[in-house]
């Protein structure tokens, strides 16, 4: 159990989105939303304020009667339940419900309690309501996809319970759960904000990072397959470039390759008089940038990682809601707290990112299967007959093209503003839009990486070099064994890679 204060740490968002743990509102951040409403109920009595006694979005020039204002905030949830499109998977809703815990325990949204308390019973009970992936243009948040959150708040719409679709009115009641009943401005406060795309954003992140921990452990076993030189990795060459990432990558590459017998030290071989004689050498003196650049490319996928992580979750922290209710002040203060080009931004670069790390993938794969270029391996590492077998040689069509798909994905989404609500939204951030395309890239790597490791071990069978590899990457050879065995006759590969793509999704703990 995980005891809400303030806001998330990114190890607390880990746990809570992908582990499944749960969530509890501590007492002082129960009593701070409490002392916010309260605020809120007592300070809006005689005045005119935003969403709660005037209409939204360029129709706020109306003043709402009385005894509509609740009707007011149903309205909203019900008119903005227009999404379309596939259902945000379970893991994304789950995040973004997460994300506008995260606005709600700022105490700066006015709303009841009670809604902060069912959205937690939501989250621990794993009743995650139906969010479409279209909608949001990202500038008053994500208000479309958010209003199908509020909508199961209120005990309307569906919910995925226990990986059936029900109604959320009867889920609610299964659990002994009341739909939750409008206070003041929980409508305009549920939809308004950037919890859709941050909570996608934050999955992004955690996945990007283990995609990263398998890159490197990949590069570490292609440089090992190659016979490279170990200076490649080695501190005293990484550190004289002053980038964190670029030394973190290299750290984690001397820790995989500890103890491997095919990476030989540079001053062993070459800097000894045994070559004297030699005009044209064997062993390549440098090998090819896609195995000698790695810490120079994953380390700015490293860096970026981590600069995105920061962002999203200080965004997931922050009072992402308008407007801004503050007790301490005694006032509201109006304003564009909703908008999302931080999150925005951060995706568009994140999805550059992991494009990157998905074609240094994509070039070693290309390594492994063209013959002429390792010099060691047979083509598309065909154990079979040549021409009559065909080893890996379709697999790696389906990674080129998928890396390629990724590349034009990569097209900045940020930039895309389109002005709507009769102009009143007249600069938005896209960034669900973002947030999804980065989603995209990063599914599509997985596939690209699992066809690599694939590839990767059938190339230690191809050498015979299982006893020579390091002590981590002959484990990780041994584990994708398990799942893809060594083949020479050919046969279907779809299910193998599904298969790979599972293990390395879930296996990333391993690796350091």
């Amino acid at each position: 159990m995980n005891l809400i204060k303030e806001g998330f740490s990114s190890n607390i968002l880990a746990k809570v989105l992908l582990e499944g743990e749960s969530l509890a509102l501590s007492d002082e951040a129960g009593k701070k939303i409490s002392d916010c409403y309260d605020f809120l109920k007592a300070f809006s009595s005689d005045k005119v304020i935003y969403g709660i006694n005037t209409g939204f979005g360029p129709m706020s020039q109306y003043r709402i009667d009385d005894e509509s204002l609740l009707a007011l905030q149903y309205n909203i949830i019900r008119s903005h339940s227009t999404g379309a499109g596939n259902p945000l998977p379970d893991v994304y809703v789950r995040a973004a419900m997460v994300a506008r815990l995260g606005t709600f325990v700022q105490a700066r949204s006015g709303v009841h309690v009670e809604l902060v308390a069912l959205l937690v019973e939501l989250i621990n009970r794993g009743i995650y309501p139906f969010v479409p992936e279209h909608g949001s243009v990202g500038a008053s948040g994500d208000l479309v996809q958010l209003a199908h959150i509020a909508l199961a708040l209120i005990g309307e719409g569906e919910v995925r319970y226990r990986g059936e679709w029900r109604q959320a009115g009867e889920v609610l009641k299964e659990n002994g759960l009341k739909p939750f009943q409008i206070h003041l401005r929980e409508g305009l406060s549920v939809t308004n904000g950037t919890a859709v795309m941050s909570g996608i954003g934050m999955v992004n992140v955690l996945y990007a990072g283990r995609l990263l921990k398998w890159a490197v452990a990949a590069s570490v076993l292609m440089n090992e397959i190659a016979l490279s030189y170990d200076d490649l990795m080695s501190q005293e060459l990484n550190q004289t470039k002053r980038h964190a990432g670029q030394q973190e990558v290299a750290a984690w590459m001397r820790t995989l390759a500890h103890g491997s017998a095919r990476l030989p030290k540079r001053e062993n071989a070459l800097y000894t008089h045994a070559h004297a004689e030699e005009k044209v050498f064997a062993q390549k003196i440098q090998a090819y940038y896609s195995l000698r650049c790695v810490p120079q490319v994953l380390g700015p996928v490293w860096d970026e990682i981590r600069n995105a992580e920061r962002v999203v979750v200080n965004e997931i922290n922050s009072a992402c809601d308008n407007p801004i209710v503050d007790p301490e002040s005694q006032n509201v203060y109006h304003g564009g707290n909703f908008h999302g080009d931080y999150v925005s931004f951060e995706m568009d670069k994140l999805k550059v990112a992991v494009t990157k790390l998905t074609m240094l993938m994509e070039r070693q794969l290309n390594y492994l299967c063209h013959d002429r270029i390792n010099g060691m391996l047979p083509p598309f590492l065909n154990l079979g007959v040549p021409g009559l077998n065909y080893g890996l040689q379709a697999s790696q069509f389906t990674a080129t093209s998928t890396t390629a798909e990724n590349q034009t994905l990569c097209n900045p989404m940020s930039i895309h503003s389109i002005p709507c609500n009769n102009d009143n939204q007249d600069i938005v951030s896209m960034g669900t839009n973002a947030a999804l395309l980065t989603k995209t890239v990063i599914e599509n790597a997985w596939q690209v990486m699992a066809i690599h490791f694939m590839a990767l071990a059938q190339a230690v069978d191809c050498l015979q070099i299982e006893s020579l590899l390091s002590p981590k990457t002959r484990q990780i050879y041994g584990e994708v064994r398990e799942i893809f065995p060594v083949f020479v006759e050919d046969a279907p590969k779809h299910k193998a890679i599904s298969a790979v793509k599972e293990y390395l999704v879930n296996h990333h703990h391993k690796l350091f």
